[in-house]
């Protein structure tokens, strides 16, 4: 038995098979681990000066091949053991609070430092080799590997100082200074890819990237900033013009009302006067939907206000200061509804037309009320929203052009919300009566009618999802109410 106690190969092997066991057992990394790790280094240290084979020194020539394979073989476990030792220290104690992807790097680099370490105490102490020439021949082998791989380094070191600094992620809209713009797919060693908005994959090297200018349009939220310059002729008042772009930002549905959009007069001479629109929308990708229907509104704002624009010809500049009238005239045009009618009977609607003029905040439609005549919005801007205990339910903005009132007119329904003014209004009402007359002798246009009921009842009925009772009404079925409610 005693024998069997001194037996460097069983006291060797019963140590490994307790090391094989104990990492079974503990299979991640942590304290416990660290502790197995400082255990098995003592236990393989006073086995190794026990035998007198002492790790540090270099092996007497005198020695057989066969126990010199062995006790290199047994340095160098004592070595990567000695190493990870510090490896599973420097996991465990070595961490930077708030910046796990700093400490992970900083880990990894220290870790690295260790095994090499350990790697060239085995070749001077278990080859007997000298470290000096080595590091110096291998020196010389990496500077040859890295001017061979210098693109790639950069690109490979670039990658990592952008992985630290955070400056984009997955998810991110950037804008690079080479005209590059898109959303980050992907992120590797070597690239970082885009994809653009026509849905074209850009691959960027990321040592191109680490040089380029980058603008990050998802942080510090992903609503984005965006203005549009407009010109007018200098034939009005420069403040009439800015409260007309007031009044186009107010009743837009696109752009966000936080922070408030802003007009800016940005020139001012004998021809015209040049204005900025500024705006946020929600992503980047509301851009254009937001700038397509501003233009849309400042078409029909000016065209109502009677302001023209500094490419308008000077006839159509006579014929918009024509008066009240031609006002109307402009409107009924711009109105889908009206467009199969004939000059005759549009100058009809138009001689039916009565004036309105409502403050800011006067209420124009009452919830739960019938309205008795179609009105469309000439001057200013008009919401409908309802008040509920959560707050208030905002359906839709009007702008000059649209109409107001012909659930009343047409179905004899009641409101589902209260239409007020956002800012001093300018309504032109038609009677039901003239509206009846029309659609006596023009029955197809119960169909365009029906058609724009149709989308603002299922506007209101997406927006009034949360549980209400509303039953969806379809063309078939407004058109067949309109033509019953006037007897047609």
């Amino acid at each position: 038995m005693p024998s069997v106690l001194t037996d460097i190969w069983i006291q060797f092997g019963i140590l490994f098979a307790a090391r094989g066991a104990a990492r079974i057992i503990f299979p991640t990394p942590g304290t416990r681990r660290l502790i197995i790790d400082c255990v098995f280094f003592a236990a393989l240290t006073a086995l190794l000066l026990l035998n007198n084979i002492p790790p540090y020194s270099s092996e007497d020539v005198d020695l057989g091949v066969t126990r010199r394979l062995i006790h290199g073989v047994l340095k160098t476990l004592w070595w990567l053991a000695g190493a990870m030792v510090l490896a599973n220290c420097a996991r465990v104690f070595l961490i930077l609070e708030h910046k796990p992807r700093e400490g992970r790097l900083l880990q990894d680099l220290v870790v690295a430092i260790i095994y090499v370490s350990a790697a060239l105490c085995v070749i001077a102490y278990v080859f007997s080799l000298p470290v000096g020439t080595i590091i110096a021949t291998s020196g010389v082998f990496a500077i040859v590997l890295g001017l061979a791989l210098q693109s790639t380094l950069n690109d490979v070191f670039s990658g990592i100082a952008l992985n630290l600094n955070r400056l984009l992620s997955v998810g991110d809209w950037v804008v690079l200074d080479h005209d590059v713009q898109g959303k980050v797919v992907e992120t590797n060693w070597r690239s970082t890819q885009f994809l653009n908005k026509t849905g074209d994959l850009v691959v960027v090297p990321n040592s191109i990237l680490a040089k380029s200018r980058i603008t990050n349009l998802s942080v510090p939220d992903m609503s984005h900033g965006a203005s549009l310059t407009i010109k007018m002729q200098a034939n009005g008042q420069p403040k009439a013009i800015a409260d007309t772009m007031h009044q186009v930002l107010l009743s837009s549905s696109e752009i966000l009302r936080t922070p408030s959009p802003s007009v800016s007069i940005l020139g001012l001479s004998r021809d015209c006067v040049e204005v900025e629109l500024s705006f946020r929308v929600p992503t980047v990708l509301s851009v254009g939907k937001a700038r397509n229907e501003i233009f849309d509104l400042i078409y029909r704002h000016t065209m109502a206000a009677g302001l023209p624009l500094a490419s308008d010809p000077p006839g159509e500049q006579q014929e918009r200061s024509a008066g009240a009238t031609n006002i109307v005239r402009r409107l009924v045009d711009m109105a889908p509804i009206f467009a199969n009618l004939s000059d005759d009977e549009k100058n009809a609607l138009v001689a039916a037309a009565e004036r309105l003029v409502l403050k800011q905040g006067a209420v124009i439609a009452k919830k739960n009320t019938a309205t008795t005549s179609l009105m469309i919005l000439a001057r200013g801007v008009a919401i409908v929203e309802e008040d509920t205990e959560e707050g208030k339910i905002e359906f839709a903005r009007l702008a000059p052009g649209d109409l107001l009132g012909e659930r009343g007119v047409l179905l004899g329904g009641l409101e589902v919300a209260d239409t007020k003014c956002l800012t001093d209004v300018v309504l032109y009402q038609i009677g039901k009566a003239k509206i009846a007359g029309l659609l006596r002798e023009r029955p197809a246009i119960a169909e365009d009618l029906a058609a724009l009921l149709s989308l603002r009842t299922k506007a209101e009925e997406a927006i009034q999802h949360a549980g209400r009772d509303q039953t969806s009404k379809n063309l078939p079925d407004l058109r067949m109410r309109i033509l019953r409610l006037f007897h047609l």
